[in-house]
């Protein structure tokens, strides 16, 4: 089973299975596909995680996201008359794409320890066919574009690859195509993946990259590596969640459901109800509030974040929780645009996967030569060298995404997780305590109204926002509690696109993939 917020992705992964194909292997296909079909919300000039779990083995974590350029620092951007870093354009451009060396890195795994035969031009054939000869464009894309035209049709290359002729936003169902994509995929597959980092490709794009301003050079690009890592592991009552260690918030989500397993009771809460919606949203609060401590490169943190996760420890985050009174809350990280899909194969092989630009359409930036649009990941760091999370050279960003996995004690598996920055573990924690807490199934749990706490798109209030089809005494129940409520639409974009996988011991699936998205969960 497969499920992304795009249909032709699904479709491209479930092909791969039935061809024989393992998770992994359709996951390349699906990430390929996702990458030209949902441009505003992920790239090959992106950063990806994968979380990989093979029956009777630890799962595994594969980080393939880019530090920063060596000529990035804050001495450099104070010089150039910036008091904090561009959000847009070449500045903003400062961190290696890393997603393409986590397909290559998975790859070799799958060959290695899964037996993975499909040639890496069966893999990326559809992405090639949909960037040749064009995609339906979805209303995500056009509603996207049109409301960024003003900040982002300056940028160098954009107007050219993204908006019509006449300067405006592709109408939902014109054809889109992707030439200079479409070669530069077909340049892979003929000289191999690693030639985005030390080949032809990555000269041309390092060139086309310092021609915009960028602070990235050839050498940034070739001292890049994806790196295997240990997942971090959440002891829970159901069984044991994984997630990805930083510089991922991936401890945030596992704090918030490590603290929920001590609050939630199925038994007198309602998954539609304020007490459940406050206590997530309170445990999301102070999960955040060690994350803006603590997460930053691993390379800079002075603690474990495992150790956050003792059974104590928890114990005493969820004691300071009261059941009636909202806490106080401070600013979130705000939104990000992002994809995540979910693969697995028939022998259990299971892949939890995120690849991401940060905001809509990344930097910008659209490589001349490449056709590759560049992400602004690095638009995170300060500069103030102060702060958490500061410019340095050779430095990795605190990074959003947080793919999630959850092995059950009754020999289920589920793969699962959302798009869109601080939403991802809010979402994370409705889903996953919608499946395993209150037996709804995944399709049920992930369309059910969520909320999201701090920033959405467009927007500045850090507000509790609700979905308008919560019931009217929860809104006002948890406003009673303290809460700021905004209400929103009933299916609300800002929320994310939510997806999840689960296996049952005996071989069966369920699947479900949001309403928000254009995406589908499709079964064999």
């Amino acid at each position: 089973m497969v499920t992304a917020p795009h249909s032709l992705a699904s479709q491209s992964a479930l092909a791969v299975l039935r061809e024989g194909g393992n998770a992994v292997e359709a996951m390349v296909a699906a990430a390929s596909t996702i990458a030209v079909v949902y441009p505003h919300m992920n790239s090959i000039g992106g950063d990806g995680f994968w979380l990989i779990s093979q029956p009777g083995q630890a799962p595994r974590g594969l980080e393939a996201c880019g530090a920063t350029a060596q000529a990035a620092s804050i001495e450099a951007y104070r010089a150039a008359g910036l008091q904090s870093i561009p959000f847009r354009g070449g500045m903003a451009a400062n961190t290696v794409a890393g997603t393409i060396s986590g397909w290559d890195a998975a790859l070799r795994y799958s060959r290695e320890a899964l037996g993975g035969r499909l040639p890496l031009a069966r893999l990326l054939g559809d992405a090639i066919d949909y960037a040749q000869g064009g995609i339906p464009v979805t209303g995500s894309q056009s509603v996207c574009t049109a409301q960024r035209i003003a900040q982002l049709a300056p940028i160098a290359g954009y107007a050219s690859t993204f908006l019509n002729a006449d300067g405006s936003a592709p109408a939902p169902g014109s054809l889109f195509r992707q030439p200079r994509l479409a070669a530069t995929l077909q340049h892979l597959v003929a000289d191999g993946l690693d030639d985005f980092y030390r080949g032809e490709l990555a000269r041309s794009m390092a060139a086309d990259l310092q021609a915009v301003g960028s602070p990235l050079a050839l050498a940034d690009l070739q001292a890049h590596q994806a790196v295997w890592k240990t997942p971090l592991a959440l002891s829970h009552s159901l069984g044991t969640i994984y997630n990805m260690p930083p510089p991922t918030q991936g401890l945030v989500s596992l704090l918030i459901l490590g603290q929920l397993d001590r609050l939630l009771d199925a038994a007198s809460m309602s998954p539609l109800g304020a007490s459940y919606v406050h206590a997530c949203v309170e445990a999301t609060k102070q999960a955040f509030a060690i994350r803006d401590r603590h997460i930053t490169d691993p390379a800079y943190m002075r603690v474990d974040p495992q150790d956050f996760l003792q059974a104590a420890k928890l114990d005493e985050m969820a004691s300071r929780i009261s059941p009636a009174q909202a806490l106080p809350w401070g600013n979130g990280q705000g939104p990000a645009d992002t994809i995540w899909m979910g693969v697995i194969d028939g022998n259990g092989v299971a892949v939890s996967f995120i690849q991401s630009i940060y905001h809509e359409f990344g930097s910008g930036v659209v490589l001349a030569n490449s056709g590759v649009n560049w992400q602004n990941r690095g638009c995170s760091f300060s500069l103030d060298p102060e702060a958490l999370n500061p410019l340095t050279p050779g430095r990795k960003p605190f990074h959003t995404l947080n793919p999630a996995m959850a092995r059950f004690a009754d020999g289920r598996t589920m793969v699962y997780g959302n798009m869109g920055g601080d939403g991802q573990p809010q979402s994370q924690s409705a889903v996953f305590s919608r499946i395993a807490v209150f037996g709804m199934n995944p399709q049920a749990a992930i369309a059910a109204p969520r909320w999201l706490l701090g920033r959405t798109w467009g927007e500045s209030s850090d507000s509790l926002k609700l979905e308008a089809r919560f019931p009217a005494e929860t809104v006002e129940a948890l406003r009673r509690m303290g809460h700021v409520v905004d209400v929103l639409q009933p299916f609300d974009e800002s929320m994310g696109h939510a997806g999840a996988i689960v296996r049952h011991a005996d071989g069966s699936f369920e699947g479900g993939n949001d309403p928000r998205s254009d995406g589908v969960a499709l079964g064999w």
